[in-house]
């Protein structure tokens, strides 16, 4: 299984992105998928996942408002859209999937992982 992920970049504060991940290689069962993020000196943190059937979310506080997570389950692909970006949104991004569980907070549930996207704000 492959995680493709796309759309980061550099982008002013207070503008716009749009992350995309798509899941290649099988079909998964029912997954739960979510986006998660490492800044420079930092660990990896949560930014927001979603569950399978795409009903429930969690947003880390942080991004509450400003992000929000989508899917479309028969393609297997999640998308971020984040608004009123802030400098301290400056991360690489990974979309994650897990084959375990329909909706996870953890990062130890999720069984794939993309190679990251920069995201870079500048202030």
């Amino acid at each position: 299984v492959q995680l493709q992920a796309s759309g980061g970049g550099l982008v002013q504060a207070g503008g716009s992105l749009r992350l995309s991940c798509t899941a290649s290689g099988r079909t998964f069962s029912r997954p739960g998928m979510g986006w998660f993020r490492q800044a420079p000196g930092k660990e990896r943190e949560l930014v927001a996942v979603i569950s399978w059937s795409g009903i429930t979310t969690y947003y880390t506080d942080s991004v509450k408002g400003r992000f929000t997570i989508s899917r479309d389950g028969a393609k297997n692909t999640v998308d971020l859209q984040m608004n009123s970006l802030k400098s301290e949104d400056t991360a690489v991004y990974y979309c994650a999937a897990s084959d375990r569980y329909l909706y996870s907070k953890s990062q130890s549930d999720y069984d794939y992982w993309g190679r990251g996207t920069q995201v870079t704000v500048s202030s």
